[in-house]
């Protein structure tokens, strides 16, 4: 048991730490003076990582494979709303992603990481795939809340780290020197992924 949770982890450490949109979305909002915000918005990736873990271990993946076309709406649904997401970034130029005013309250924070992270398919294909190839034939109901309980401390644990991290004074001063430049490039990147999610239904869909 330890063996396979040991796997897990180390598989869900390494897609946590490649650059995504739950990543910049937490960490912009840190270094925009919003630490509180951002702690909120690594809860809502948080509920939204426990949610595709519970998922994956109830075999909602199985359900994927055979009504694709379920999970093809729900792929264009996040690419479209990651797209949105990156052009209120854009549009807001130098204030912080979320809002328009000087605060973003605690609940939009959580709901904004929350979306970001339920309309991403990709999460329950992550879980799925690690899950089927990690555990034995007939896992135990122990092992699967197990699993399921460390995805959610290893998601806490890492985007509020995020959260403190670029929160520290010096990281939100070079932030603010350059907050405009670094909200178009968040932007572009959020966009990209939104604009990849898309072509990626695009080609399943021609397929």
């Amino acid at each position: 048991m330890f063996s396979i949770l040991l796997t897990i982890w180390f598989l869900h450490v390494a897609a946590m730490m490649s650059p995504g949109a739950n990543v910049l979305l937490v960490s912009q909002l840190a270094a925009s003076d919003r630490a509180r915000s951002a702690v909120f918005a690594a809860l809502g990736v948080t509920t939204g990582a426990a949610i595709w873990a519970l998922c994956a271990v109830l075999g909602v993946n199985a359900i994927f494979q055979v009504f694709p076309g379920l999970r093809l709406a729900l792929q264009v649904a996040g690419g479209l709303y990651l797209l949105y997401v990156a052009s209120r970034l854009w549009r807001s130029g130098g204030v912080a992603l979320g809002n328009t005013g000087p605060t973003v309250s605690s609940p939009a924070a959580f709901r904004l990481g929350f979306l970001t992270n339920i309309t991403n398919p990709k999460s329950a294909l992550f879980f799925g795939s690690v899950f089927a190839a990690s555990f034995p034939a007939s896992p135990s109901p122990a092992l699967q809340a197990a699993a399921v309980t460390m995805i959610v401390l290893n998601a806490l644990c890492w985007h509020t780290l995020l959260a403190y991290l670029f929160s520290r004074e010096r990281v939100r001063l070079a932030y603010a020197r350059t907050r405009g430049a670094a909200n178009r490039i968040a932007s572009v990147a959020v966009g990209a992924l939104g604009l990849g999610l898309l072509a990626a239904s695009l080609r399943e869909a021609r397929s």
